[in-house]
C-alpha cells in the first residue's frame, strides 16, 4: 500500500509543478500579448506621423521651389503646369 502512495505523492507532485509552469506560462504569454499590442500601437501612430513629415516636406520643397531654388524648378514647373491643366478643365466644364 505505500508504494501505492509513493506513486499518487509524485503523481500529486509532478501535478503541482506542471499546474505552476502552466500558470508561469500563461503569465509569460500575457505579458508578450500587451508587449505586442502596445508595439503594435506605437508602429501605427509612428507610421501616421511619418505620413505627416513626407507631407510637410513635400510642401516645404514645394516652397522652396518657389522661392527660386534650383533644385526643384523642374519639379515645380510640373506643378504649376498640372494646376493650369486641372485649371482650365474645370472652366471648360463650367462653360460647357
Amino acid at each position: 500500500m505505500s508504494e501505492i502512495a509513493e506513486i499518487v505523492d509524485t503523481l500529486e507532485n509532478r501535478l503541482s509543478k506542471l499546474f505552476a509552469k502552466l500558470d508561469n506560462l500563461e503569465k509569460t504569454s500575457k505579458e508578450l500579448q500587451d508587449e505586442l499590442q502596445k508595439s503594435a500601437t506605437i508602429i501605427q501612430n509612428q507610421s501616421r506621423e511619418i505620413e505627416t513629415l513626407k507631407g510637410k516636406y513635400n510642401t516645404l520643397k514645394m516652397a522652396n521651389s518657389l522661392l527660386g531654388s534650383e533644385e526643384n524648378k523642374r519639379d515645380t514647373k510640373l506643378k504649376i503646369n498640372s494646376l493650369i491643366r486641372e485649371i482650365d478643365y474645370c472652366i471648360a466644364q463650367l462653360s460647357d
